[in-house]
């Protein structure tokens, strides 16, 4: 199983498992012995919503980093892409008072996805560039309340899911953020520090199951 995955799964427990008296380890051999909630095996077919400020421009393979893949890997369609359509000196941060999510219409999108079979909905919360997609506050003026569509996105879909009944929502939190201050901090010490995860993406990632 992938870490990914895994990463997906371990949040769907927190977020609809029954409490238990388990304890685990800090490495995968203990993670992936936690139970699978029952729901999730039987529901075999569920949606995952990708969308954030890589949407603006929505170019490439895997798109949703398309900040590593325009700034740091440096892909040539990617630095041609954006040579060709945007402005010298535009930044990544410039896409985000592009993202108005004008057309999100949550009820609609719930609708379609319980008809097209779906039991359970993930969105992404957050991707690599931290953009988060509700007001955390360990994201001042990077999230989607404070800057863009300026609406709670993830409260939003959330609410229209469960309106809707027969299926479950979940997020996908990623415990990287390429261009925070924190991480860069803690990759170049070869992660010898954890400021990251012990400042930002873990009490952001405990804020959002529990809010």
């Amino acid at each position: 199983m992938s870490r990914t995955v895994t990463y997906c799964l371990l949040l769907f427990v927190l977020l609809f498992a029954r409490c238990s008296d388990a304890r685990y380890t800090a490495d995968w051999k203990s993670l992936d012995s936690r139970p699978i909630p029952t729901w999730f095996r039987g529901a075999k077919f569920g949606i995952l919503v990708h969308w954030g400020l890589y949407s603006v421009p929505s170019f490439g393979n895997y798109s949703e980093d398309f900040w590593g893949n325009w700034q740091v890997d440096k892909k040539p369609p990617v630095v041609e892409f954006m040579n060709r359509f945007y402005k010298p000196g535009f930044t990544y941060k410039d896409f985000a008072p592009l993202f108005t999510a004008e057309l999100f219409d949550p009820d609609q999108w719930a609708d379609i996805f319980f008809r097209s079979g779906a039991r359970y909905v993930v969105m992404t919360a957050n991707h690599l560039d931290g953009f988060a997609m509700w007001p955390s506050k360990f994201s001042v003026n990077w999230n989607a309340m404070d800057v863009g569509p300026r609406r709670d996105l993830v409260g939003d879909l959330s609410a229209a899911v469960r309106r809707k009944g027969g299926m479950r929502f979940g997020v996908e939190h990623s415990k990287m953020d390429r261009f925070h201050p924190f991480f860069i901090a803690d990759k170049a010490s070869k992660w010898k520090t954890d400021d990251f995860p012990r400042a930002k993406s873990t009490p952001e990632l405990k804020e959002l199951v529990e809010r």
